[in-house]
């Protein structure tokens, strides 16, 4: 099977407003599939999330891959999925301070999707002439844009 790698972006026009998510998931053949989507009212993180999770949920259903890689210019999503989330667990999905954390539903889904699929979590800097992240981040403000002449 080919490697699969998964660009992922998500953003908010005002934190909460119109948001968008966006992937683009490619092959070593090329671009093999690009999806994007909304909301009208939520936030840059919960879009950043949902990406992650709709571009997961198509791979595995598409593909059934073992593992993937799966680029985020999100430090957020990175960090809470390889790092933060152990402590959540364990604290009752709580924050270090002790507030729930924020997303949590969200955070579940992702959380289960690695009993399936084996990912590998590649932080890349946004807006920096990266392709497919630009290519992500374009779909998202064309999300954000249709979304704005709704109102």
């Amino acid at each position: 099977m080919d490697t699969i790698t998964i660009y992922t972006d998500g953003g908010c026009s005002g934190n909460p407003g119109p948001g968008g998510w966006a992937y683009v998931v490619s092959t070593e053949a090329g671009i093999v599939a690009s999806s994007s989507g909304g909301d009208k009212q939520t936030t840059n993180n919960r879009m950043e999330l949902t990406a992650v999770i709709e571009a997961l949920r198509f791979v595995y259903r598409a593909y059934h891959p073992d593992s993937v890689t799966l680029c985020t210019d999100s430090q957020y999503v990175r960090q809470g999925i390889t790092s933060w989330i152990h402590n959540w667990k364990k604290n009752g999905w709580k924050t270090a301070n002790k507030k729930p954390v924020k997303n949590k539903d969200l955070w579940q889904v992702l959380d289960k999707a690695r009993e399936y699929l084996s990912i590998e979590w590649v932080w890349v800097k946004g807006h920096s002439g990266i392709e497919l992240n630009e290519m992500c981040d374009s779909l998202v403000s064309a999300e954000m844009d249709t979304l704005k002449k709704q109102r």
